[in-house]
């Protein structure tokens, strides 16, 4: 079994995709150059984990 991420992480994640859709892809790097850009998070393992979890659900998206 995983890990359950923090709640702060599916939040900020669900806004960014709700507001930006357009700007993310299924590729991880990408989506923490604009993780980047659009938020103001200071640190690089919240960051790592927001992209993370965008590129998570943009890829069950495609599945889907």
């Amino acid at each position: 079994m995983g890990r359950v991420r923090p709640e702060i992480v599916k939040r900020t994640a669900r806004e960014l995709l709700e507001k930006y859709r357009k700007a993310f892809t299924t590729d991880f790097e990408h989506n923490k150059q604009m993780v980047m850009k659009l938020t103001n998070v200071k640190s690089k393992k919240l960051r790592n984990k927001i992209a993370g979890y965008i590129t998570h659900l943009t890829k069950r998206e495609e599945i889907i």
